[in-house]
């Protein structure tokens, strides 16, 4: 039986909406399933993304509100005794000894290029006397940059069901981050080494961002990766006079991929068309 005329309409209509829908969902996520959640910027707006408000766990990417905090707070030229409690972390670490000094600036090296956590936890113990009064200012902090689905659990990104935030809310640390001329410089390097304030122990650093150095226009900002938070990475860089900002949450291939989303965003900031290259 055919159908009438008005239903026919409204039909092809509807069939319509559905397809232009499709079609702006593909153009915001071209990426599919790259990662559990991911966000990109081009010179300060937001292009694409994939559930960028979902709260996950941000791994070692916790430690950019760490850095910004000493950054805001302490002075580079301090010197910091570490204490017992942070001599045993766990993970990613240096290898500092209880008693060992060393000046905030060094371990700021260690925390952002190395995610040391033993430096991270020095730090905060540094910072405020003890890591759960500094985790305190952390979520402070994070209530007045409007980071609305964000929360503190340690200092150093160790997975804990009170320790979660989303791309959108790391996309506007890493931004507020990557504006501390300190920070922004730190996080560029390739590598570089450190000492104790009376020069006994040295300690080299390698930027555990693979971008730097490896891929043109590359200066930041963190990576991160926990059993829980599998592997993720806030990546910055600069080229041509564009800016990218690249968030990836729980990304197995983070850094073939990065680099994939991060040339298809420098097409699009010199003009080509949305979507892949």
């Amino acid at each position: 039986m055919p159908y009438p005329i008005r239903a026919v309409l409204i039909l092809t209509f509807c069939i319509g909406i559905v397809a232009a829908a499709a079609r702006v969902e593909a153009a915001g996520d071209p990426f599919g399933n790259v990662a559990g959640s991911y966000l990109v910027k081009v010179d300060g707006r937001e292009v694409w993304a994939r559930d960028p408000s979902i709260r996950l766990p941000p791994g070692s990417l916790a430690k950019m509100m760490t850095a910004l905090l000493i950054l805001e707070r302490a002075d580079l030229r301090d010197v910091v005794t570490v204490s017992l409690e942070a001599s045993r972390e766990t993970g990613t670490r240096l290898g500092l000894a209880p008693g060992d000094r060393m000046t905030v600036l060094e371990l700021l090296a260690a925390t952002i290029m190395a995610s040391a956590n033993d430096a991270c936890h020095a730090l905060a113990d540094h910072a405020a006397g003890s890591e759960k009064r500094f985790v305190g200012r952390m979520n402070a902090r994070a209530r007045e940059m409007g980071l609305s689905g964000t929360r503190f659990a340690n200092a150093c990104g160790h997975d804990d069901p009170g320790l979660y935030s989303t791309a959108r809310d790391l996309a506007r640390l890493a931004e507020t981050a990557m504006g501390t001329p300190v920070y922004a410089k730190l996080a560029g390097l390739e590598d570089g080494w450190i000492s104790t304030a009376d020069g006994g122990k040295k300690f080299p650093l390698e930027n555990k961002n693979l971008l730097i150095g490896r891929y043109r226009g590359a200066k930041g900002v963190k990576t991160g990766f926990t059993g829980r938070a599998g592997k993720c990475l806030a990546a910055f860089a600069e080229r041509d006079g564009n800016r990218v900002l690249l968030i990836l949450l729980n990304a197995p291939d983070r850094w073939w991929k990065a680099e994939e989303i991060l040339d298809a965003a420098f097409a699009l900031g010199s003009g080509a068309p949305p979507g892949r290259p």
